[in-house]
């Protein structure tokens, strides 16, 4: 009884000594350079491999590597059927853990069209870096970093920064975790989505599906660029997203203008005043009850004021005299729906115009969500609107006898893809990642209450319970879905630092 009584008693002794070792702010940043140069090789040669989420075959190609390298660091690892293509889970238990981070990742990338690359592939990456007179950029070497490694240095590579470096990051944090002998004081879980770039199609239901094996106390989402000012950055939200499709009728075909000009309809003026009547000058949506439940307290405003925004860099970098007013600055106006045009046709253009009165013309829309917002209401709102106009709306192309009992008709398409999600700044997840960025870095990290882009998490928070805040990791300026798309080094070694740094921060 008494030898049963000391093990017991030197177990706990030993599982409280082990809590207590932590790292030094100093020993986590050696760790982080020493680490993040030798996964380098690693990061280059995932990136290697083509990960067009459209492709389950690549996909599958990219869930292997990942695989084996989860697998070498002590995860035990499992494929998660979505209906379409698997998400892969990774799992590690760590002694006297009592509860269990969630970190979500991606390993799909956008589509590339390497006509637009200034380099011979997108999957090849290619190591960059500015200077001369004009300051551009020149290709170097990729084996000058095995020796070397400027801060100022770029890795030019489909999702270089979205987001495969965070991926490549988190197992060299980890690395660095098992040398140091120190274990997180949590347990963790790893998902990583093979179709976020496709807005994860299957997401309700897989997370639904899979929510024993997801369970979690805290999800931390791997994903998106730190703040413009460029130091370490919590998210603490992001807008949903839902789009549209309008296309406006004139005549059942392309009509000469002088013929019919003044008599014929013209779809494309009909769509662009129907378009302008739903903002106002100031952008603001003039529809009622699209902006209805939001409401901006000081205690919110106080948070927003505190994130280091330079607006006229911000205008500068955009290229505008002056921005639209729904809110009276950025963070503001990210705190509402926003109601945006992005894509426009009728007829033709370039060398290719002509004097025609259009047969149609077509408007894609997006709506970006805030929490407060119910898709579904909004886009019933946006309908009534149209009716307002006069119009009689469609699902399908108009039929001879539509065309001829409506003067005016359109038709419309419309899709929620996910809602929004916010976890309160002063929240357990939101103190444990400030505390651990604040110890590493010895300042507090920017925190920012809503992200303006959208990400497939609400699904993970709604079904699991689950509060969820996103730590971005890199640099704002790389080109995130778009050619030519990079990760800046010095943001890839201070993300691997982060990620200890939150490895190392125990969650009291």
């Amino acid at each position: 009884m008494k030898k049963l009584i000391f093990l017991i008693l030197l177990s706990n002794w030993t599982i409280a000594n082990h809590a207590q070792k932590r790292l030094d702010a100093q020993s986590i940043q050696s760790l982080a350079y020493k680490h993040a140069h030798q996964s380098l090789s690693e990061y280059l040669e995932f990136l290697r491999i083509p990960n067009n989420g459209r492709y389950p075959a690549q996909m599958d190609a990219n869930m292997d590597w990942a695989m084996a390298a989860f697998t070498r660091r002590g995860f035990k690892m499992d494929r998660l059927p979505t209906g379409n293509i698997d998400w892969l889970f990774a799992q590690q238990d760590f002694p006297g853990a009592s509860k269990t981070v969630l970190f979500y990742m991606h390993i799909d990338g956008q589509a590339v069209d390497p006509s637009k690359w200034e380099q011979t592939s997108p999957y090849e990456p290619v190591l960059k870096m500015k200077g001369g007179e004009i300051d551009e950029w020149t290709t170097g070497k990729l084996e000058l970093i095995e020796s070397e490694v400027n801060p100022d240095w770029r890795i030019f590579a489909r999702s270089s920064a979205d987001a495969k470096g965070p991926v490549v990051m988190f197992l060299a944090a980890m690395d660095a975790m098992a040398e140091a002998g120190v274990k997180p004081d949590y347990n963790i879980k790893v998902i990583m989505d093979c179709e976020e770039e496709q807005s994860a199609p299957h997401l309700n239901e897989s997370v639904a599906q899979n929510s024993e094996i997801l369970k979690a106390d805290m999800l931390v989402i791997l994903d998106g660029p730190i703040h413009l000012s460029e130091q370490p950055t919590l998210v603490f939200g992001a807008r949903g997203i839902a789009s549209l499709r309008i296309t406006t009728y004139g005549p059942r075909s392309p009509q000469h203008s002088g013929h019919y000009g003044n008599y014929a309809p013209n779809p494309a003026l009909r769509l662009a005043q129907l378009l302008a009547s739903m903002k106002d000058q100031n952008g603001k949506v003039t529809i009622p009850g699209f902006y209805r439940d939001i409401e901006l307290n000081e205690s919110i405003k106080e948070v927003l004021n505190k994130v280091p925004d330079d607006e006229k860099a911000i205008q500068e970098k955009l290229g505008i005299a002056a921005p639209d007013k729904v809110g009276s600055n950025l963070q503001e106006a990210l705190q509402y729906p926003s109601l945006n045009i992005r894509g426009m046709s009728a007829g033709w253009v370039g060398s290719k115009v002509r004097t025609i009165i259009p047969e149609a013309a077509v408007a894609h829309l997006d709506i970006r969500l805030v929490k407060e917002s119910d898709p579904d209401q909004l886009i019933k709102l946006i309908k009534e609107h149209i009716k307002e106009q006069g119009y009689h709306i469609l699902s399908s192309e108009p039929t001879e006898s539509e065309r001829m009992e409506y003067a005016r008709l359109l038709s419309m398409s419309a899709r929620a893809a996910y809602p929004a999600f916010r976890t309160p700044v002063d929240s357990e997840i939101g103190r444990w990642l400030e505390k651990a960025l604040l110890h590493t870095f010895g300042t507090s990290p920017v925190k920012v209450r809503t992200l303006g882009g959208s990400v497939p998490i609400s699904p993970f928070v709604r079904i699991l319970d689950v509060p969820a805040v996103i730590l971005p990791l890199v640099n704002a300026d790389n080109n995130q879905h778009s050619p030519n798309e990079n990760l800046r080094l010095g943001n890839y070694y201070e993300g691997v630092r982060s990620l200890i740094g939150v490895l190392n921060q125990p969650i009291e």
